[in-house]
């Protein structure tokens, strides 16, 4: 019974990610790399209409040039932060290039940056504005086209950059740019009115992206696309739904007073944040004609008195999903109110300056658990400076934890060990009935005081702490290129050794086959690297401690684990597996001493 519960419990988490990585991450690569390709073939033409009384609607008529001719089209006002570097655009006051100071596309020193923001003529723009809008027609407002003159060359912490337009009409427009120093812009507009007579205008923010972007996930395991943040309630509309619901694409309204809405992928955001009072509807579509995603905001009209003005501040989210860092803003963007508890500190609450907005970082549905999950990780890497040091420390911490539970159970696992020859006796003289045998070996087990389901009860206990380790080293951008030791380089990727080329030893490149549908799910399957085989051999180590079923088909499936785990579990992250070989261990020393006190035979 001890062993079928084992089993079970193995089984059915093996399942759940067999399942998983077989059935949506493999058959979502080939798609999603057909529809890329298809995306970058498709031509992109017809002008969007605007609607009277809304915002100006993003122009899909578009000649795509390289970033390098895009940027050179127009005057601009350059940024520099510690962080990241790029300019706006004079014509429209656009903010579309940032490039992320932090950040390279691969492990290797000399790889490019991230590249965050373009300008919308080049094939994959993405950029983010604000203006205004009116219902009156005859009212001249700035657009896309807008030619703003700017009191500066640079944008820099302390420094700040201001924008100015005259309409022609007696309306001048003021637009004050300022970035602190990391990824947060404040963004402030004024209207002066001088025409003789009152005017109502309503202001609007958006995100507009180009093209669905390349790596973008098609699993449940992470949602990429469009987010927001609406009278304190997060919505999440992944690429695929916002694209593919209907011939035009879906389109999401949500009423609102403040929140927060952009677009957000694994490690980076790009969001509007209006004033938290202001009373808004905000919009998240697809255009198929266009080929571009659209987050927007349009507040409520606002009216400019005659010799009169109008002022609004808002902020502008553009950069890496640090963790810290949104809590931070979460907690005080808007200077903070007071001192949080421990609790509110790490979920946040509902007095927070800017709610919910740490969880732009994807920790799932078991956020609950997660995120305290990360915290504490995060406050060891802060001691022991390594993340993959860190993950061994917090092994130790669980199987601390762990610790009663985990006694009981290798305890009960040494007494049905010792019970072994026992059991055998009762199987060889009940053996022709089922029933009897079952009654004798619960009697045993009654008065030897066994419990023959203890043995499932770590395990079963760790599933959770499992896939929240994998949620944490899969969607935080601190793991990400975060280096162990040796060839380890970036514990949120797979180990890079792999027995397809000897662990290097054969000069070949097999990450091409990755591409060729089925085939590429095939190699990813049997790309088995060092750690994998480290995890796999302990595990094998760890089930030899243990009693062998009296069943021989449950002896030889028990057998066939380690190998089945081992295939199953090298496509995962590096991180993953080395928590797992080294939970391994830890669970090895302990059951042996526990033996070797109860005096049985290893």
């Amino acid at each position: 019974m001890e062993n079928k519960n084992v089993i079970l419990a193995i089984v059915l988490s093996a399942a759940i990610m067999i399942a998983w990585y077989a059935f949506v991450q493999g058959p979502q690569m080939a798609k999603q790399q057909a529809a890329q390709q298809a995306q970058l073939e498709a031509q992109k033409a017809q002008q969007a209409q605007q609607p009277a009384g809304q915002p100006a609607q993003q122009d899909a008529g578009r000649t795509v040039v390289s970033r390098e001719e895009a940027l050179a089209q127009s005057a601009r006002v350059s940024i520099d932060n510690p962080r990241i570097k790029g300019s706006i655009n004079l014509k429209g006051a656009r903010l579309d290039d940032l490039v992320l100071k932090d950040y390279r596309e691969t492990v290797e020193p000399t790889s490019p940056n991230i590249v965050l923001l373009s300008p919308r003529e080049t094939q994959h723009g993405y950029y983010a504005d604000i203006g205004w809008f009116s219902e009156a027609k005859d009212i001249k407002l700035p657009d896309k086209d807008t030619a703003w003159q700017a009191d500066g060359t640079a944008l820099a912490p302390d420094k700040p950059v201001t924008l100015t337009w005259d309409n022609g009409q007696g309306l001048t427009f003021a637009r004050k740019f300022e970035v602190d120093a990391d990824y947060m812009f404040t963004v402030t507009d004024t209207v002066a009115n001088a025409s003789g007579q009152p005017v109502e205008l309503a202001p609007y923010g958006r995100v507009v992206r180009y093209g669905t972007p390349e790596h973008a996930s098609q699993t449940y395991v992470l949602h990429e696309g469009p987010i927001g943040v609406f009278d304190k309630t997060l919505q999440e509309h992944s690429y695929g739904s916002t694209r593919d619901e209907g011939e035009d694409g879906a389109k999401f309204t949500y009423p609102s007073t403040g929140g927060w809405m952009g677009i957000s992928d694994k490690y980076w955001l790009v969001s509007q944040i209006p004033p938290q009072n202001e009373a808004l509807t905000s919009n998240m579509f697809y255009d198929p004609k266009g080929d571009f995603y659209q987050v927007e905001f349009a507040s409520a009209k606002q009216q400019v008195p005659t010799g009169g003005s109008a002022t609004r501040t808002q902020h502008l989210f553009a950069g890496a999903k640090v963790v810290n860092m949104l809590a931070n803003y979460r907690d005080n963007l808007y200077g903070g109110r007071g001192e949080r508890s421990w609790f509110a500190g790490i979920f946040g609450s509902d007095e927070a300056d800017l709610p919910m907005f740490d969880r732009a970082v994807d920790f799932g549905w078991f956020f609950f658990l997660t995120k305290p999950l990360f915290v504490i990780l995060d406050k060891i890497f802060a001691v022991v400076g390594n993340f993959g040091v860190a993950i061994l420390c917090l092994t130790v911490l669980v199987k601390l934890a762990m610790y009663p539970l985990a006694n009981k159970s290798y305890r009960s696992m040494s007494k049905m060990k010792i019970l072994g020859p026992k059991m055998q006796e009762l199987k060889e003289k009940y053996g022709d009935d089922r029933t009897k045998l079952n009654q004798e070996m619960m009697a045993l087990y009654k008065r030897e005081k066994v419990n023959p389901a203890a043995g499932c009860l770590p395990i079963v206990v760790q599933i959770p702490v499992f896939y929240a380790l994998y949620k944490v080293i899969f969607v935080t951008i601190e793991m990400r290129h975060a280096p162990f030791f040796g060839w380890i380089r970036d514990l949120s990727a797979p180990d890079p050794t792999s027995v397809l080329n000897l662990f290097g030893l054969i000069p070949w490149d097999y990450h091409v086959l990755f591409t060729i549908p089925l085939l590429g799910t095939l190699v990813h399957f049997f790309s088995i690297g060092v750690w994998p085989l480290i995890m796999g051999f302990t595990m094998w180590a760890q089930m030899r401690l243990n009693p062998t079923p009296p069943d021989p088909v449950q002896a030889r499936i028990f057998a066939l684990m380690p190998i089945i785990f081992t295939f199953m579990l090298a496509p995962f992250a590096a991180g993953l597996i080395i928590y797992w070989a080294w939970n391994n261990t830890l669970s090895i020393a302990q059951q042996r001493l526990i033996m070797w006190r109860m005096g049985v035979k290893t």
